[in-house]
């Protein structure tokens, strides 16, 4: 294993720079005019693993964007691990707020990392963690010191639901048969306090039209007698929240399974400083659901924002309209017990029977995922915690992510296997903001615990 690490201390200056020529692709993979970029990004990943020493790498097709794949099978009779990642990108939107080029990497230095941060986008969500992945593969393969075989399936579609995987994953079971799933698109509570995440939430996105007159209107001649759409949207998802913060849907909370009150203290003893988070966000007070923590309602509580509205005139001047549509979009994330579509099917009726009847509504269902929670008391959690431990020399904390890998849940059901998450990010690395980051600490810390991870795993295993 000293071997490995070695191997990537000294090879460290290069696995930046690929890693700044993958950053430097714009694959955003929800807009069809990056399409010949995201096909880029899949072989440029594809090839990374055949320098490392993967075998049977390939760009495979799907419905929408490709997955690549490739594996080292060293001995039939030792365990697999299945390395989940993907390179397609947030759009960098809006770019004017970004201090430097979001396709052009730059370090630079923070108060969070003082040895310096990759500005890109997709830095840290997750070409960056994914990356690390194939390094540290590579690492070991060069000095022949991995231990268990490895298969690689990095996807191109994460940043829009992932709807092409569903039908690879049932295609493909035997190619991607295995014992465990290992994925790093989450994070870590500090570089100081290491953390393994064991839950996360899953998630219904949707979109919101409503329409009022079938054209846009003068608003001096029809203003006061016309119902203007922007205002009943507006209306109506102000009220999507009660007094309490507590979502205003009928039947939403029906399902949700409770958190243990020896869970809900665990996550109570955890590091937090609530001032801190105050100041990074520029805040100056947090706002939720009653009763709970600001940890709690991100990770163990389901939650609904509006992530977008627009409708009418938004350039430049003035144009007096009553605009004849406005659209929403609102995602919702939702905690175990909690179905993507039973959810869906709720907003949609509640939107429907609350809107006056001047208006009309649509709700579509744009992607969504279920909820994941990973038991502590596995070979693949401990064999994860063990590497944490020597790498950071203190044992991490498992918590709760409030974030969303759609596809997480679907492993399970489909493969067979459970998945571990293996996250180094951090809460202040703007992932799907300007300015996205990733620490250079982060990324050379990532491979050697994941290297570790194998030679965990393969001696748990043989136990």
């Amino acid at each position: 294993m000293q071997k490995a690490i070695q191997f990537l201390d000294t090879h460290n200056e290069r696995f930046l720079e690929e890693l700044f020529q993958l950053l430097r692709i714009k694959s955003v993979s929800t807009d069809d005019k990056y399409k010949d970029e995201v096909i880029k990004a899949a072989q440029e990943v594809r090839n990374r693993l055949e320098e490392a020493g993967a075998d049977h790498c390939e760009v495979m097709p799907t419905a929408g964007h490709p997955v690549v794949y490739a594996d080292k099978i060293i001995d039939e009779k030792l365990p697999t691990v299945v390395v989940y990642g993907h390179y397609d990108v947030q759009p960098a939107d809006p770019v004017e707020l970004w201090d430097t080029d979001p396709f052009d990497p730059q370090i630079r230095k923070t108060d969070i990392h003082p040895d310096g941060a990759i500005f890109a986008r997709g830095s840290a969500d997750d070409k960056g963690q994914m990356f690390m992945h194939v390094k540290a593969f590579e690492a070991m393969m060069k000095t022949n010191s991995l231990p268990c075989n490895v298969k690689f399936m990095i996807e191109g579609e994460e940043e829009v639901g992932s709807p092409s995987l569903p039908v690879f994953l049932t295609e493909n079971k035997e190619k991607l048969a295995g014992d465990v799933i290992l994925i790093s698109d989450t994070g870590l509570l500090s570089l100081e306090q290491p953390s393994i995440t064991t839950g996360l939430r899953g998630m219904s996105y949707v979109e919101v039209t409503v329409t009022g007159p079938n054209r846009d209107l003068h608003s001096g001649l029809y203003g006061g007698s016309v119902a203007n759409p922007i205002n009943i949207l507006s209306q109506l998802i102000a009220d999507l929240h009660d007094d309490d913060n507590h979502i205003n849907i009928p039947g939403f909370y029906d399902d949700v399974e409770e958190v243990s009150p020896d869970e809900r203290q665990a996550i109570a003893k955890s590091p937090f400083d609530e001032d801190q988070y105050k100041k990074e966000l520029g805040i100056e007070a947090v706002w939720g659901e009653k009763g709970y923590s600001t940890q709690e309602r991100s990770s163990i509580r389901p939650s609904l924002d509006c992530n977008g509205i627009w409708g009418g005139y938004t350039q430049p001047g003035a144009k007096t309209i009553i605009p004849s549509k406005a659209h929403a979009k609102i995602s919702m994330r939702l905690v175990p017990g909690q179905d993507p579509y039973a959810i869906t099917e709720l907003i949609g009726n509640h939107l429907r029977n609350v809107a006056p009847d001047y208006v009309k509504i649509e709700v579509n269902y744009l992607h969504g995922g279920i909820p994941y929670v990973c038991p502590i008391d596995t070979p693949e959690y401990k064999a994860a915690a063990n590497a944490m431990k020597v790498s950071f020399q203190k044992e991490p904390i498992p918590l709760r992510s409030g974030g969303s890998i759609p596809i997480v849940a679907l492993f399970e059901q489909t493969l067979k296997m459970k998945s571990v998450l293996l996250g180094f990010g951090l809460n202040s690395d703007a992932i799907h903001s300007p300015n996205e980051h990733f620490g250079l600490r982060n990324f050379k810390i990532g491979q050697e615990t994941i290297c570790r991870f194998y030679e965990h795993y393969a001696g748990l295993k043989k136990q």
